[in-house]
C-alpha cells in the first residue's frame, strides 16, 4: 500500500524540538540530550508513537528514542506531544534503519523494539526485513553486552523467518518466544500496545512476540 503523504509533514517534523534533526551528532552522547543519564531504548518504525508513549510513561527511568523513515507517519506522533505536559524521557528522529550505527555508537542503546515491521513479503526484498541477518548485525554495533531485542507481530511468515534468522546466527539466540502473547501470560506482562496491536488483536488475531540476545 502506497503511502500518503501529508503535505507540510516535512516542515512540520523539522520544527518540533523533540525531533532530532542531525542524529549523527549525538552518536556516543545522546544521553547528554535527555535531562537525565539513563539506559536508552529504541523502536525502529515506531508507526504513530502510540507504544512509545506508552512506554516513555510507564517508565520515566528509561529514556526512549523512536525511529521512524517517513514524515508523514512522525507527524502524527509528534501531535501527540501533550505542550503543557511533555514527556522528558523521549526523543524522535527521521532516519532510515539502515542507517543506525552512524548514529548510536557501541554499547549506547539497552534495548531495540520492533513492532509490527514491514514484512516485505517478496523474497527478493528479504534483507530489508529489520530482522534480517543484515539488520541483526547493524543491531549488534550499537546494543549493550546483554542488550536485548524484542520484536512483535500479526504475520506468521514473517515472524518464522524471525525465528529461522535468529537461530543461524552465530551471535543471537531466542531467549524467549510465543506465538499467541495475549494468553502466555510471562510474557503479556505489563505490555503495551501499539496502534496495529489494538486493532488486530480485536479481529481475533494472535500476536506472536520473541525476545532475543546475544548467546
Amino acid at each position: 500500500m502506497r503511502l500518503r503523504n501529508i503535505p507540510g509533514a516535512d516542515a512540520a517534523v523539522a520544527a518540533c524540538p523533540y525531533v532530532i534533526e542531525e542524529p549523527a551528532a549525538l552518536r556516543g552522547k545522546w544521553n547528554t540530550h535527555f535531562e537525565k543519564e539513563q539506559p536508552i531504548h529504541i523502536e525502529v518504525g515506531m508507526g504513530k508513537g502510540q507504544f512509545l508513549f506508552g512506554q516513555a510513561a510507564a517508565h520515566p527511568d528509561i529514556n526512549y528514542i523512536g525511529i521512524e523513515r517517513y514524515t508523514s507517519v512522525l507527524l502524527r506522533a509528534i501531535q501527540k506531544i501533550d505542550a503543557k505536559n511533555p514527556p522528558k524521557n523521549l526523543l524522535f528522529v527521521c532516519m532510515d534503519a539502515a542507517e543506525l550505527p552512524s548514529v548510536f555508537a557501541p554499547d549506547e542503546i539497552s534495548r531495540i523494539y520492533l513492532n509490527f515491521s514491514d514484512p516485505w513479503p517478496k523474497d527478493r526484498h528479504a534483507r530489508r526485513r529489520l530482522t534480517s541477518s543484515e539488520f541483526l548485525a547493524r543491531y549488534d554495533q550499537i546494543l549493550v553486552p546483554d542488550g536485548t531485542i524484542e520484536f512483535k507481530t500479526d504475520n506468521r511468515g514473517l515472524f518464522d523467518f524471525s525465528l529461522e534468522e535468529i537461530d543461524a546466527s552465530d551471535v543471537w539466540e531466542v531467549t524467549a518466544h510465543t506465538f499467541d502473547l495475549h494468553h502466555t501470560p510471562e510474557m503479556f506482562a505489563g505490555n503495551i500496545m501499539t496502534e496495529y496491536e489494538e486493532k488486530f488483536s480485536s479481529q481475533g488475531n494472535p500476536i506472536c512476540k520473541l525476545i532475543a540476545a546475544r548467546k
